[in-house]
């Protein structure tokens, strides 16, 4: 089945989505288990458990994220910034992660 295929390629690796709010970004980061539940690790160091990856997505949309990986420029600034300005947070562990959730851009010129 091509579907749990997918679901198997994908497990485990980061899907990251963000929201924006004037010059803010502020990242969720989802990752299919294994199990093919979902879970998002959002800006306040929480993780949220779904059953699928679908309601997991469902929820990040309903909040207003996009999944950065389907960015396109025109999107980006549509948003208010330039693609090239915004890479999705990286660290050592979800503690350190946290800090880095949230982030204000520079002012544009």
């Amino acid at each position: 089945m091509v579907e749990d295929d997918d679901m198997l390629e994908e497990a485990g690796r980061p899907h990251w989505w963000l929201a924006t709010l004037g010059r803010t970004i502020v990242w969720a980061r989802m990752r299919v288990r294994d199990a093919g539940t979902a879970e998002v690790f959002d800006s306040d160091g929480n993780t949220l458990v779904y059953d699928s990856p679908d309601s997991a997505r469902a929820a990040l949309m309903d909040a207003e994220f996009i999944e950065y990986e389907g960015l396109d420029r025109e999107d980006a600034m549509d948003r208010g910034f330039d693609l090239d300005e915004v890479v999705p947070p990286r660290a050592d562990s979800d503690d350190a992660l946290r800090m880095q959730m949230v982030r204000q851009l520079s002012p544009r010129h």
